[in-house]
């Protein structure tokens, strides 16, 4: 079976915490995976099931959810579905995926980040349900509730019903970022949310239900002993990397805003030790930047200038002066109003080499006003708040699908 250890570094899933212990004491949370697996898997009862899932998902003894629902002896594990980056979640971000068998199991393992991003009829025949369990980090452009949206349609399509595993938003229920304008609709931009949107997958599936309309039997396995208020660390739940750059928690508080430079031609630290802590271009004047976004009342960040040569990626080979941020005071955190005040500092310093994508930037915010305001010549502060205004309304609607304190 697949554990997770601090020594088996060959083993497939093995993107693992430092330290694999049970989270039996009393107010650890329990994922949705605990709950089904305690309670003897009495929900999926004599059914075929398809599981959509990859490395991250692990019970509290660091088993993966492959394992555990293949040994549970009252159903079958028929299929399994893996996203982006793969099964085993080392696959780099665009990478299409074959579809394999898991060795261990010996159930196909379909790919739903190749040759098509949805489950096809003949992938589906013969199953009774598909249930999802995977890691997400908390941002609309991040690909795996994507996934799991499109799963939702074609199991309602073919009359399946779904089941969802509920696990932590990683970095808490926070919300930030403009929802996502009409006429947006990308593998990176399909949710109208706010770009950090402060929901579990759970609560996401509840939303898109009634949102999207859905004629679906939908259920989640919901958490015990998980608050809105509480990031990854504070859970007791294992880490396991849930993409190759994204390798610890301050990387996913950061990505909803550092993410948005990968519609620009500024490198993030792929190809480096510290991607999505740190930012950076050959021709970037970092010393002036840090210095103003240090003075720039940006709450539990700490900015210094570093420089780097990433491996791979934007620049590849080139030494490029960059930021590095360090986080004082994760709930304070706001990382889209970082990178607001970044590219404002970027335009003022470097001019025209600092380059923006505006039909990515549009993907990636899930507006144009960040375009539009910096061609205009407006502040951060503008930025900012054209942003909140947008999610006015959805942090209203929000409140009926939220399962959680």
């Amino acid at each position: 079976m697949r554990k997770c250890g601090l020594f088996i570094l060959l083993l497939p899933f093995t993107l693992c915490p430092l330290l694999c212990t049970s989270v039996n004491a009393a107010g650890l949370t329990l994922t949705g995976l605990d709950v089904l697996e305690r309670d003897g898997f009495k929900q999926l009862e004599g059914k075929r099931v398809g599981l959509i899932t990859n490395h991250s998902s692990v019970n509290m003894d660091g088993f993966n959810a492959v394992d555990v629902l293949h040994k549970a002896g009252n159903f079958k594990l028929a299929a399994i579905f893996a996203p982006e980056h793969g099964f085993r979640g080392t696959e780099e971000g665009g990478v299409h995926i074959q579809t394999s068998t898991d060795p261990l199991t010996g159930v196909t393992v379909y790919s739903l980040y190749g040759k098509t991003r949805r489950a096809t009829p003949e992938m589906l025949k013969g199953l009774d349900i598909l249930v999802f369990d995977i890691q997400d980090i908390g941002a609309r452009f991040y690909t795996y509730l994507t996934t799991m949206g499109y799963a939702m349609e074609e199991a309602a399509k073919a009359g399946l019903a779904f089941m969802v595993l509920d696990r932590p938003n990683p970095i808490g229920g926070i919300v930030e970022g403009p929802v996502l304008e009409p006429g947006i609709s990308a593998f990176t931009a399909y949710f109208p949310v706010p770009t950090r949107h402060g929901f579990t997958a759970g609560e996401m599936a509840l939303f898109h239900k009634a949102k999207a309309r859905l004629d679906l039997d939908l259920a989640v396995v919901t958490m015990e002993n998980w608050t809105r208020d509480m990031f990854f660390d504070q859970s007791g739940v294992i880490w396991t990397n849930p993409s190759p750059n994204i390798r610890e928690l301050d990387a996913e508080v950061l990505y909803p805003g550092l993410g948005c430079f990968e519609a620009t031609n500024v490198s993030v630290g792929r190809g480096t030790d510290i991607p999505f802590l740190w930012f950076g271009a050959p021709w970037m004047k970092a010393a002036k930047i840090a210095k103003r976004l240090n003075t720039a009342g940006l709450p539990g960040v700490k900015f210094s200038t570093l420089t780097l040569t990433p491996s791979r990626d934007v620049y590849a080979g080139k030494a490029c002066e960059g930021v590095k941020l360090e986080l004082t005071d994760r709930p304070a955190v706001r990382s889209l109003d970082i990178f607001a005040q970044a590219a404002y500092l970027l335009r003022e310093y470097n001019g025209k080499d600092f380059a923006i994508k505006p039909k990515e930037m549009r993907k990636m915010t899930g507006s144009g006003d960040l375009w539009r305001l910096l061609g205009e010549g407006a502040r951060p502060e503008k930025i900012i708040a054209a942003f909140n205004n947008s999610s006015a309304a959805f942090m209203e609607e929000r409140k009926k699908h939220l399962l959680y304190k």
